[in-house]
């Protein structure tokens, strides 16, 4: 079996989820030592926001080019194909924080697809990943809205350890790449 080409909104991200790992090597540098310095906490954090960021591009691209596909890239296609990109514009104003239901809504309402239901990889389930992925949002959330930044001399756990944010990188690479090999089916 070949394996479907790539979007070109795949291959953007695949660029820009390179930022991600970038911070997270640039934190295992400094982190190199037994006591790592407390301004490396940030690198993790930020890490966590691009890594969000490039699905939240990658989404807003990938059904920029599948409406394309579908509607056509003539800008003189007729008035409804005119509406369709309008509207589908307005909706990609407002789309902000890659969640399932922003992503189920958006794939469903402009190509009646749940992409959802392509996310079965390995040992995730779509209804798994659905999950894993609102964790991740909700951490993200908590991050960017609220720091979380350790204070001196607090033993609380770190919003994000670097374990779970490699986990949350590489969940976030295989979610992108289920979603380009369901959309390859579908349109």
């Amino acid at each position: 079996m070949t394996e479907p080409a790539q979007s070109q909104a795949f291959r953007d991200f695949e660029h820009s989820i390179k930022d991600a790992q970038d911070l997270l090597d640039h934190y295992d540098v400094l982190n190199k030592d037994a006591q790592p310095p407390p301004v490396a906490e940030v690198l993790k954090r930020t890490s966590l926001v691009m890594a969000l960021t490039a699905l939240e591009t990658y989404v807003e691209d990938r059904m920029l080019e599948a409406a394309g596909r579908v509607i056509g890239i003539d800008p003189g296609a007729g008035r409804l194909a005119t509406f369709y990109r309008r509207s589908l514009e307005q909706h990609l104003k407002q789309f902000h924080a890659p969640s399932v239901e922003r992503i189920r809504k958006l794939f469903k309402t402009f190509l009646d697809i749940d992409v959802t239901e392509g996310w079965n990889w390995n040992n995730f389930s779509p209804e798994r990943a659905r999950g894993e992925l609102d964790k991740i949002n909700q951490k993200r959330g908590l991050v960017a809205h609220r720091s979380s930044r350790p204070r001196v001399g607090d033993s609380k756990a770190h919003a994000v350890t670097r374990e779970e944010l490699k986990k949350h990188i590489r969940f976030i690479r295989d979610l992108v790449a289920a979603t380009e090999n369901y959309l390859a089916e579908k349109i």
